[in-house]
């Protein structure tokens, strides 16, 4: 085992994810011409969203030479296997950032990658079934961390941190490669995937971190030394992206809602209810990670009794109940409520200077004889007068005639006086 190689493999990965994320930077942040007036250009548009490959292909470049160079000795075929296994799920990450894609051809695909790592690892038929479903619950309960700027690198980093401590403390510091270039990588592409941030991990960014840890996990359990508490100790490093899944799960079951389908409902989100800022969103998660983990690491170096893991489990419980106290959803509107805004936006119309149909009929009437006097009406031939105290005026045939209102009174008030009484 060369600790040596793993060290410069992890600085490697650092300066080839810089390096290339400042030049995605540049050019993304470069004027284009955009196709749409007022638009981005669309390959600005794309190298923002999928900035998370720059992070791939330095980490991934970075272990790939240290395997080339035997730095993982030994374990060569389960790293080897790890990597290619992450390797597959960051295309599918890509390939969905580009034409998003349904949720069975992505599960289909992560089942496929998690079963390569738990055969190269060699892995017994149900410590390997285990293990495949453990990775892709946890690689997609990491991937939906990735709703705000920086949140899913701050957790990942505090989780690549504890998995490399675990890893160096089980006996078999070949599996602490990819922590390590993923740690180095992550942090070397957290300054342009804070906020505001310029670039995002995406989904290419967001698959190949979650699976990179879910597997690394699995892995170091499976090689952790008899009688050390592993099974209980590693688990809880992923506390915050499950914590995160059961809070949208939950939530989304009480409000009848599809549990598949996205919406701002995760921990971010409701922090922001709450005053909490965007940056300070990614630093109370990162926070929240660093006691599970802390405390994984040392339960599973001896350092800490089992029993101590209920502490940091009972407060993630607690905190997931009193996110859950937070609304995330509008209310339903009903056809009451329809109703009486339909009312409210109308009388808000007429006292805004918009006047309803009938006071807006009237005004046009009073705008056409505006000025204007009616005339009397002629009398028609052989019209008689009404005679006092004998009612109405006749025409000839016996009809009652229309008496013309008084002379001299304007149109506009005698359209509005007609509009009023009806």
């Amino acid at each position: 085992m060369n600790v040596l190689g793993i060290i410069a493999s992890g600085v490697a990965a650092l300066f080839i994810t810089v390096a290339l994320a400042k030049s995605a930077r540049r050019v993304a942040l470069r004027p284009h011409a955009p196709d749409e007036p007022g638009g981005r250009a669309p390959r600005a548009d794309v190298l923002r969203r999928t900035g998370g490959a720059t992070a791939v292909l330095g980490v991934g470049t970075a272990t790939g030479a240290a395997l080339w160079l035997g730095a993982a000795d030994g374990s060569a075929g389960s790293v080897g296997g790890l990597l290619a296994g992450a390797g597959t799920v960051a295309v599918l990450g890509l390939v969905h950032d580009l034409k998003p894609l349904g949720a069975a051809p992505r599960l289909a695909v992560q089942t496929g990658a998690a079963v390569l790592v738990v055969c190269l690892a060699g892995l017994s038929p149900a410590a390997g079934v285990l293990a495949a479903l453990w990775i892709v619950l946890v690689t997609n309960a990491f991937a939906l961390l990735d709703h705000a700027h920086g949140l899913l690198t701050a957790v990942g980093l505090v989780t690549a941190a504890g998995l490399l401590a675990c890893a160096v403390v089980g006996g078999d510091p070949a599996l602490a490669l990819l922590p390590t270039t993923l740690l180095a990588g992550l942090s070397g592409f957290l300054l342009h995937t804070w906020h505001p941030a310029r670039l995002r991990l995406g989904a290419v960014g967001a698959q190949f971190t979650g699976f990179a840890l879910a597997a690394s996990g699995a892995l170091v359990l499976a090689a952790a030394p008899a009688g050390r508490t592993a099974w209980a100790a590693l688990p809880v490093l992923a506390t915050v992206a499950l914590a995160d899944s059961a809070l949208v799960l939950i939530s989304r079951r009480s409000a009848g809602r599809s549990p598949l389908r996205d919406t701002d409902d995760h921990i971010a989100h409701r922090l922001r209810r709450v005053r909490v800022t965007v940056p300070g969103a990614a630093v109370l998660a990162a926070l929240w990670a660093a006691v599970p983990v802390a405390s994984g690491t040392l339960v599973y170096a001896e350092l800490l009794h089992p029993a101590f893991l209920l502490l940091p489990l009972a407060g993630t419980a607690a905190a997931v109940y009193v996110l859950l106290r937070i609304p995330a959803y509008a209310p339903p509107r009903t056809a009451q409520s329809r109703t009486g805004s339909s009312r409210t936006a109308s009388s808000r119309t007429t006292s805004s200077g918009v006047a309803p149909s009938r006071t807006a009929a009237a005004r046009r009437t009073g705008a056409t004889g505006a000025g204007a006097v009616i005339p009397a009406a002629a009398g028609a031939p052989g019209a008689q007068g009404a005679a006092p105290g004998q009612g109405a005026a006749r025409t000839a045939a016996g009809q009652p005639t229309v008496p013309p209102p008084p002379t001299g009174r304007p149109a506009a008030e005698a359209a509005t006086a007609a509009a009023e009484r009806g």
